[in-house]
């Protein structure tokens, strides 16, 4: 079996098992807000990449951790996208700019102050899975999970509530 294959079927078990704690993580004290992912129009910003679906899940642990986790479909085979937590709603502004902590946490992006559950890359059928767990709780600006299109274009967006 080939090491793509292999490795993207990790991901996406453990993307499935992630999710399907949400409801015993909420009982536990966690804080689970999830939305649907919906493609961008294409234009000034965005790329045309069709019918972009899928979900996203972002659950703020009790312990004090942020786990996001985005599967997607309708991508084209073989490209890498990049995914990140942005700090406004899907049609306010198109999300405005990555959410920040304003300071470095343990497992955060960029320079350590975001949540990116990506860069993913599609597999044969178009379908990707991306996850990141950052050692902080994130704030209520947390609002938007959008997928990037290879060269940074905003290609779909999922709102968490």
């Amino acid at each position: 079996m080939n090491t793509l294959v292999k490795k993207t079927g990790t991901l996406a078990v453990a993307a499935m098992l992630v999710v399907l704690m949400a409801a015993p993580l909420s009982a536990q004290g966690a804080e689970v807000t999830k939305g649907s992912l919906e493609s961008f129009a294409a234009g000034t910003d965005h790329a045309d990449y069709g019918d972009v679906e899928g979900k996203a899940t972002m659950i703020r642990t009790a312990s004090g951790e942020t786990i996001v986790v985005v599967t997607a479909r309708g991508l084209t085979p073989g490209e890498t996208y990049g995914s990140h937590v942005h700090k406004q709603a899907c049609d306010n502004g198109d999300a405005g700019g990555h959410y920040s902590f304003g300071f470095a946490v343990p497992g955060g992006a960029l320079d350590g102050s975001e949540i990116w559950p990506g860069p993913f890359t599609a597999n044969a059928a178009g379908h990707a899975v991306g996850w990141t767990v950052v050692g902080a709780t994130a704030g209520t600006t947390a609002v938007a999970v959008v997928i990037h299109a290879p060269g940074g274009a905003k290609i779909a967006c999922a709102d968490l509530g």
